[in-house]
């Protein structure tokens, strides 16, 4: 499946899964995966990841090492249900202050009213915009944050750009995502999880294939480690690095705005 990726150069922007789509078609259909997976989004990931995504963000947040400062900010784009901003909070003492961002208003009130329940709201803000074109003023954030979510933004470059821009100086970029699997036979075994199982779960999971097979789709054709490495330096950031978890099914990315 690797010749479905696109490049460094781009091709996300109108890619729909396999799917090619018109200039601006993209967000809507995105959007409306998103609703309809919104209240099971954590079963979602659960069935795309066999559970490993939870190991898998602790290992971001603890590579983020949040310091235990009430004046530390980060901005947690496409993190609606609040998994990756709440684990934030937690592994500074409850200290950091999170601004949890997506374009969803569904994603967006699952994660407010789990807010509310784990005692979490003065430490959190939610806003509904678009990661292209941030809501807020240069500079602003320690950190910026995106977990699963950067291959469903249309505009990867303009999303990078906008996350170099409201960093801070010395401030860390980090996003998890799926990625290119680099261990034998374990690609293989993935592939046919990933097209024959997931769908299916999805559809026992929700009444709908059809939001879990665009998300196999897209997780194939994002560019791989290498590529969006080069991405993330094209936006600005230096020390650029990726890590690939359970053999690459995942990779997090690392940049400093320097």
């Amino acid at each position: 499946m690797a010749d479905e990726r696109v490049s460094a150069d781009g091709g996300m922007e109108t890619s729909f899964g396999f799917r090619e789509v018109g200039a601006g078609e993209k967000q809507p259909l995105v959007n409306d995966v998103f609703h309809k997976v919104a209240k099971r989004y954590d079963i979602m990931n659960d069935v795309m990841s066999a559970g490993l995504h939870r190991v898998w963000k602790d290992a971001m947040v603890a590579a983020l090492n949040p310091p235990r400062r009430d004046d530390f900010r980060v901005l947690d784009v496409a993190g609606g249900t609040g998994d990756i901003a709440f684990r934030i909070i937690e592994a500074s003492g409850r200290k950091a202050h999170a601004t949890v961002l997506d374009i969803n208003g569904s994603m967006l009130a699952v994660g407010a009213e789990r807010a509310r329940k784990r005692g979490l709201v003065d430490n959190l803000d939610f806003v509904e915009a678009n990661a292209e074109d941030l809501p807020f003023a240069a500079n602003s954030f320690d950190a910026y944050t995106i977990a699963f979510g950067i291959r469903n933004v249309p505009r990867i470059e303009v999303a990078l750009k906008e996350a170099y821009r409201v960093l801070k100086r010395g401030g860390r970029l980090l996003v998890l995502e799926f990625s290119e699997v680099e261990m034998p036979l374990l690609d293989r075994f993935y592939d046919a999880w990933s097209f024959n199982a997931i769908p299916k779960f999805g559809k026992l999971i929700t009444g709908d294939d059809a939001p879990y097979q665009y998300l196999v789709e897209s997780i194939r054709k994002f560019p791989n480690q290498r590529d969006f490495a080069a991405m993330i330096r094209n936006a600005g950031f230096a020390r650029v690095s990726f890590t690939n978890y359970t053999g690459g099914i995942a990779a997090l990315h690392s940049g400093w705005k320097i």
